[in-house]
């Protein structure tokens, strides 16, 4: 273990619109989202709009009891590329105004409460609200994004961009909609937080070291299937044809299954604070986590002599995968994003396995449609095999590949030079404030 995490256990949600109408609504609650101690039923308020944060504070003692949205309703629950498709010209061009009309004002309609949608989700808690409901639409068909609450007494539960709108709707018209909420979920108090990781031992180089990547965690609103169920099954397939195939390879394999990812690279920062002796000797770390798609680019992520190995590397992979993927040299480091930033930053060629999109951003990732029956099983295939040929590549390689960072390019926004990342502390106690 590396550290602990405050650890909490979803349980049901269910939503039910029972006045002016009656309808289940689809939502879930949010990460870490209190439980509901028996059901709620309480009037839906909208977040008003005010004159100021003295106004906004004279409003809050009235939500006492009731279930507070404090999201914009989306202008259309249709995707942007539905209206292109679709609409008129002058259709979409007065929804695309609508859009950013609807938008600037609700902006407006939150900075007049003095506050940020943080603390602005604690003073309604603070007030004796009942609940919290937003709307954290992802632009596509059934799609919403789901993170944690920032509620500490009281559920935060995130409505679907149809439901939501419904709700809103009737709240503004006047109409008092009443909803029952049950959202259960458990405490279970600080819990150990550990990554997964799996060994080939090198025959001729055992302190040298070839890695894969990739992180075991998710956010539960679906099964994390494309993030980053998907990167995990490629990494695991991998290293069971590396064993059967190449069960002697000359330098160690490594494979590294990440915990807390999704609340700032915690383990993989972790494990490059922990083990600067095998960071030192890294030959190479192959990432995957964008995706279900097979993998399309691959950047040298800074390094100065890249171009010398990875292309060499490549050569081995049959055309029909190599040629779909685009390189590029020296390249620029990752600041973020995923784990391989973890061993950038700590000065060692972590690389980046990028995989084609698959609608990834709208449809799966962080969402609650990010389920088994949205993976491409004949791309993670293509890429276990692609990531065990370089890993192959790479143990075999009779040179060391060197970690001399590259200049990097000017800032064009500052004009400032460009500044390699520095290494950030793993949060080992997390979630506990």
């Amino acid at each position: 273990a590396w550290g602990q995490w405050r650890g909490w256990e979803r349980g049901v949600t269910h939503i039910d619109l029972v006045s002016p109408r009656l309808r289940t609504l689809e939502g879930t609650q949010l990460a870490w989202s209190p439980s509901t101690k028996k059901p709620i039923n309480a009037e839906a308020v909208v977040l008003p709009l005010v004159a100021d944060s003295n106004a906004f504070k004279a409003w809050l003692p009235s939500v006492k009891g009731k279930v507070v949205l404090i999201s914009q309703n989306p202008t259309s629950g249709r995707p942007d590329k539905n209206w292109e498709e679709f609409a008129t010209k002058d259709g979409l061009a007065k929804f695309k105004a609508d859009k950013a009309k609807d938008a600037s004002a609700w902006r407006d309609r939150m900075a007049k409460t003095g506050l940020n949608a943080r603390t602005l989700a604690l003073a309604i808690e603070k007030a004796g609200a009942a609940a919290i409901i937003i709307n954290n639409w992802s632009a596509g068909w059934g799609v919403d994004k789901v993170f944690g609450a920032n509620t500490t007494k009281i559920p935060t539960v995130d409505l679907s961009v149809e439901d939501y709108g419904l709700v809103f709707r009737l709240a503004e018209s006047g109409s008092k909609p009443k909803l029952n909420i049950t959202s259960e979920s458990k405490e279970l108090g600080l819990v150990p937080t550990e990554n997964t990781l799996a060994e080939i031992k090198g025959t001729e180089k055992p302190n040298e070291y070839v890695m894969l990547s990739a992180h075991f965690d998710s956010w539960d609103a679906a099964s994390g299937a494309t993030d980053n169920g998907s990167g995990t099954i490629m990494m695991m397939e991998t290293m069971r044809i590396l064993k059967k195939f190449y069960p002697n390879p000359k330098r160690t394999i490594l494979v590294g299954h990440w915990s807390s990812e999704e609340q700032g690279l915690n383990g993989s920062r972790a494990f490059t604070e922990d083990h600067p002796e095998i960071v030192s000797n890294i030959q190479a770390l192959f990432n995957q986590d964008n995706g279900t798609g097979r993998v399309m680019s691959l950047s040298g992520q800074g390094f100065a002599k890249a171009k010398d190995f990875i292309p060499r590397w490549l050569a081995a992979v049959p055309d029909t995968i190599r040629n779909q993927i685009r390189t590029s040299f020296p390249g620029s480091p990752s600041g973020g994003g995923s784990d391989n930033a973890s061993f950038a930053a700590a000065g060692a060629p972590g690389l980046s396995l990028s995989s084609t999109s698959w609608d990834y951003g709208v449809y799966t990732w962080h969402t609650n449609r990010d389920t088994y029956d949205k993976l491409v099983f004949d791309e993670i295939r293509s890429n276990a095999i692609l990531a065990a040929i370089l890993v192959y590549m790479a143990c075999e390689d009779p040179e060391r590949f060197t970690h001399e960072k590259a200049p990097l390019p000017t800032n064009p926004r500052t004009g400032a030079p460009g500044v390699w990342p520095t290494p950030v502390k793993a949060n080992r106690k997390g979630g506990v404030n």
